[in-house]
């Protein structure tokens, strides 16, 4: 029980790991350990009868399996568990209606990773400055990045401390993300001012008091959209275009149906670790965005947006072909690597953390209307980056996105809102359970 005026919070950090080639065989092994434990499930999970779907017979299922597949054997028992309630945990969640039925895990499209529920077996220790030794099951004692104070060793108690972590692969190697659970105060409503804030190319985030903010090296292409590889320096991009040339001319000669040879393999490599350092840079200023915003706002009014509808090609059919196919498939790149959704997660649990407010209202016309006189013209947005109100008793002229935030901001004041967030961070109201799927019933 915690006390008064004191609450418990949990979040991840994550660590590069520094493995040997041959501790990075023994995981690799353990992940697709785990991927096909999760098929057998699935497949166990397809073939039983409703009424023999139960924990304790997975269980004793998987401990089976583990004795005549010495492939299996690799993966340590406590994981295996993990897999195990994972994916009854994803039938549950499907039967709330928060996601679709769990399926098979393909080899080649599955993010590698193990699971290690018990934060006792870790046994973390500082070494020094920059580095710290953890225990991983079946591997021992291993060197990870220090980047952020733990609850270890004497910080540790019931309420600080570390539950659990995973290690997951990426394009950079192994990492192990820690599952860290704190007790922290709990924040006062937060007195900062109102904002609203939308979410556009030209300007990534354009706020509508003008603290607009931009990636600080935002190069843009001739048709005003955001450049593909902006996140890497000019050394780094020219490496990458000579990668992807060499890449296609080696892949030239594979015949259809023949495996990639170790070389294209490795310049595939290649260019997923540059792809990688592009992420994480990408990411990080989001991070320092965010953070940024809820600690200086109380109160965040952003768009709801449908994502997903407005980065659909516009290609059309044979019989009706679409028109500026290859526009729309340049600004669909432009938002998908923006990740508004991404942006406004963060948002969410962290003004919780800070204890201010999101508020979502309507999208439509936000970047047509006029925020000074109030009416919509048409033709008003002239492109993407340049807005003047064709009025003639008004001749507004700015950039659209701050255009956009003045009347998202508005919206907000006069009461359109859809929702507003809950300081928790979650949805409102339960979500409402559907009906069980065939599978499942």
């Amino acid at each position: 029980m915690t006390e008064l005026g004191l609450e418990k919070r949990q979040f991840g950090h994550r660590a590069r790991l520094a493995l040997s080639p041959g501790e990075v065989r023994v995981i690799d092994d353990q992940a697709h350990a785990a991927r096909t434990m999760w098929n057998c499930l699935h497949a166990w999970w397809q073939m039983m009868p409703k009424d023999k779907r139960t924990l304790a017979a997975a269980d004793a299922a998987i401990r089976e399996a583990r004795k005549d597949l010495d492939f299996l054997a690799k993966l340590p028992a406590q994981a295996s568990q993990a897999v195990l309630k994972t994916y009854f945990r994803a039938w549950v969640n499907c039967w709330e209606g928060r996601t679709d039925e769990p399926n098979f895990k393909d080899r080649f499209r599955t993010v590698m990773s193990v699971d290690i529920p018990q934060g006792r077996d870790l046994n973390i220790v500082r070494v020094h400055r920059r580095w710290g030794m953890v225990n991983l099951p079946k591997i021992g004692r291993v060197r990870f990045r220090w980047t952020k104070d733990l609850p270890v060793g004497r910080r540790a108690n019931t309420d600080n401390r570390i539950t659990g972590a995973r290690l997951v692969k990426d394009a950079l190697g192994w990492h192990i993300a820690f599952r860290v659970q704190t007790l922290e105060a709990k924040p006062q409503p937060h007195q900062g001012p109102e904002v609203g804030i939308d979410a556009g190319v030209n300007i990534p985030l354009a706020l509508s008091n003008k603290d607009h903010q931009d990636h600080g090296r935002p190069p843009r292409l001739p048709d005003g959209t955001a450049d593909r590889d902006k996140w890497l320096t000019p050394k780094e991009k020219a490496r990458l275009l000579k990668l992807e040339r060499q890449a296609a001319h080696r892949k030239s000669f594979r015949k259809k149906g023949e495996k990639t040879s170790r070389r294209l393999q490795h310049t595939y490599d290649q260019i997923k670790q540059l792809r990688a350092k592009a992420t994480r840079r990408a990411l990080d200023w989001q991070h320092h965005t965010t953070t940024y915003l809820a600690r200086t706002y109380g109160v965040i009014v952003v768009e709801q947006l449908n994502i997903t509808n407005m980065v659909k090609s516009a290609r059309g059919t044979t019989e009706e072909p679409g028109k500026n196919v290859k526009a729309k498939a340049g600004l669909n790149r432009s938002i998908a690597q923006e990740a508004w959704g991404r942006t406004v997660t963060m948002l969410t649990y962290k003004l919780r953390r800070y204890g201010g407010r999101l508020v979502k209202v309507p999208a439509p016309n936000t970047s047509r209307h006029c925020s000074a006189c109030g009416f919509t013209v048409p033709g008003s947005r002239e492109d993407q980056a340049t807005f003047m109100c064709k009025n003639p008793d008004c001749d507004f002229q700015c950039n659209a996105d701050w255009n956009a935030a003045r009347n998202i901001l508005h919206l907000y004041r006069i009461g359109h809102v859809i929702v507003e967030v809950p300081a928790a961070g979650r949805r409102g109201r339960k979500a409402a359970r559907t009906v069980k799927p065939v599978a499942a019933r």
